[in-house]
């Protein structure tokens, strides 16, 4: 099934260049996708621009009812995006039906955004003149999404700049194609018009070169980590584009020592373990006061080790594989490094099963500064369990490191709850709960977690530009 869509049509592109798709679950090869060539892009970026053209002087109201439709056909294809979803990715199927499932909310927050990206009337100096500010459509967007939510993150791009009257370019995940090729079939068949959405895959560093680089180009999106992050927005900078860029975090989960700490520990566990840990909002440094440290880790390695970790798709599964080789070896040197550093390992030192791609959780405690699961996110199922006394203290070590992505704080004082949400380094604090990601709120991070939001108000925001037009009647006279 061709892989493609560029100005309406779906294709495998003018090349032969092909990657292999993996089922992280066996580590078995399971398809292949095809590969863009320049040509292929040049295509792309001829239909984005005369996309544009169209898409932008579309009225907001049938952007709107196309959106919808997009929406309410996601909804109707979640089961076999969500299979698709646990067959490349690994995570399970419970996860996948979830991110599935939540396509069409998303598609809908912006169908209903984009009908009220209001401008507003400034009240002249001069008497006869009318001051307008007008919002509109930045342009043709390059978009570049990750595997490890191949269409929970995808969407959040199409769906803004689509509501905003933007075309796109979406270079889409090579590890997990079929579930993004499903997500942009949706946008397609509800009746975008050609070349308002298209879909490529490829080399990635050729993709973003070339599509960055391009005078048809004028808004880029990205999600992934900091390095790539770095160089992609060094070159959007260069060329003068606006840029968005949700990188990578180090989240610290702040535990004081009046709150239920077995019910904090559980959802703790819960965060930090789901999609193995492959998430940019995922904790890694639990500070956890003096008096509950023990209660608190007790807890968390119970949560732990009841995981049921194993194939995504068999039901019943809680953790699944990690993404590919490179992650588990990556997480086996973490947990070596903290080891070696003076680490205590509670729990997780073994690689379960013979075959796919698996990483049992692994916890933690009294893990020294010195080590890098302390500096360098993990992204992967480990966790560090550290303690801490004063308040003032934590939150420093929370902000000492150069991310702000995410931080989560519990406690049952208002006084301190108003302290860490005022003074956490981060682009979203969830007190007491976990609040983030839902298509209404801006999604983002501060520092080197890059800048710009996506979701809520602030995520179409990012697609629109400001033009004020002054006008006033040439026999306009003051009385």
């Amino acid at each position: 099934m061709p892989s493609f869509l560029i100005d309406g049509q779906w294709t495998d592109g003018s090349g032969s260049r092909r990657g292999a798709v993996l089922n992280p679950a066996t580590g078995e090869q399971i398809g292949e996708v095809p590969f863009a060539e320049i040509a292929d892009l040049d295509r792309a970026l001829a239909a984005a621009q005369k996309g544009f053209e169209i898409w932008r002087k579309t009225s907001a109201y049938d952007r709107s009812k196309i959106l919808r439709r997009a929406a309410d056909l996601t909804r109707e294809r979640a089961e076999s995006i969500a299979q698709l979803i646990t067959r490349e990715q690994g995570k399970p199927l419970s996860e996948a039906r979830m991110e599935a499932g939540g396509l069409g909310d998303h598609i809908d927050w912006y169908a209903e955004e984009g009908r009220r990206a209001y401008g507003r009337v400034i009240p002249p100096r001069q008497y006869g003149a009318r001051q307008i500010v007008l919002r509109e459509a930045v342009g043709p967007v390059a978009a570049f999404s990750p595997w490890n939510f191949p269409t929970g993150q995808l969407v959040r791009k199409v769906a803004g700049a689509l509501a905003a009257g933007c075309s796109i370019i979406a270079k889409a995940p090579e590890e997990t194609p079929s579930s993004c090729i499903e997500l942009i079939r949706a946008f397609h068949d509800a009746g975008v018009p050609a070349g308002v959405v298209n879909l490529v895959f490829g080399v990635p560093a050729e993709i973003s070169e070339h599509l960055i680089a391009s005078p048809i180009i004028r808004k880029v999106s990205f999600t992934g980590s900091v390095p790539v992050g770095r160089h992609l927005g060094a070159l959007a900078a260069r060329h003068v584009k606006r840029a968005t860029m949700e990188l990578g975090g180090h989240a610290p989960f702040i535990v004081c020592d009046d709150v239920d700490v077995t019910a904090a520990a559980r959802l703790g566990a819960g965060l930090k373990f789901r999609n193995g840990g492959q998430v940019c909002a995922s904790p890694t440094r639990f500070y956890v006061q003096d008096s509950v440290f023990d209660a608190f880790l007790g807890s968390f390695v119970e949560a732990a080790k009841a995981l049921k970790v194993g194939d995504g798709a068999v039901e019943g599964t809680q953790m699944g594989p990690l993404a590919h080789a490179r992650r588990v070896d990556a997480i086996e040197g973490f947990v070596r490094d903290a080891v070696e550093a003076g680490a205590d390992l509670a729990y997780g030192a073994e690689r379960p099963g013979n075959s796919g791609f698996f990483h049992a959780p692994a916890v933690l405690a009294n893990v020294p500064d010195k080590a890098r699961l302390m500096r360098d996110e993990p992204f992967g199922p480990i966790a560090a369990v550290n303690r801490f006394d004063r308040l003032e203290n934590v939150i420093a070590q929370a902000n000492a490191l150069p991310f702000g992505l995410a931080a989560f704080a519990f406690t049952s004082s208002v006084a301190r709850a108003t302290q860490l949400g005022d003074e956490l380094e981060s682009g979203m604090v969830s007190i007491n709960h976990f609040g983030l990601a839902a298509p209404e709120t801006p999604f983002g991070g501060i520092k080197d977690s890059g800048h710009g939001s996506e979701g809520g108000s602030e995520g179409l925001d990012a697609y629109l530009s400001t033009k004020f037009v002054s006008q006033i009647g040439a026999e306009t006279r003051r009385p």
